[in-house]
């Protein structure tokens, strides 16, 4: 299980860019991102083979295309309950809050991609420890 992916934006519900590091704050989220804040959304998580299968179904899409902050391999995010821990890299610690989410509103991204995986395949996650976490770095399951 690895980080294959990082991605931030500076506004909610837009294409997030891709970077190669970020700062994870205890109980805020990753420093500079919009969706970081005191709340239990600070970080979203999305498997890079969800990203595959919509690439597979047509849809021409990248890391960052459906707002995710990680995308990992080897994690089928949509089967993991609330409540499981997980270290990313060598100190950060997230605990996951929620599993999808419902969108109002079609955002940029449905009308980019023409659909969008987060609402069923993604979740979210809040930062218990802090720390600097890295494309490539391990994800462990703790609980």
């Amino acid at each position: 299980m690895r980080i294959v992916s990082i991605a931030v934006s500076r506004k909610k519900g837009t294409r997030k860019h891709s970077v190669d590091t970020v700062e994870l704050l205890e109980d805020y989220g990753i420093s500079g991102d919009a969706h970081a804040g005191k709340w239990h959304r600070q970080v979203s998580f999305l498997a890079s083979e969800s990203i595959d299968r919509a690439r597979d179904q047509g849809l021409e899409v990248t890391f960052g295309d459906f707002a995710e902050n990680i995308a990992t391999t080897g994690i089928e995010w949509k089967t993991v309950p609330v409540g499981t821990r997980y270290r990313l890299g060598q100190t950060a610690l997230v605990e996951i809050t929620q599993i999808g989410k419902e969108c109002h509103n079609k955002c940029a991204i449905y009308y980019k991609a023409g659909d969008c995986i987060m609402p069923k395949e993604g979740v979210f996650a809040r930062v218990i420890q802090g720390g600097i976490v890295r494309c490539g770095d391990p994800v462990e399951q703790l609980s």
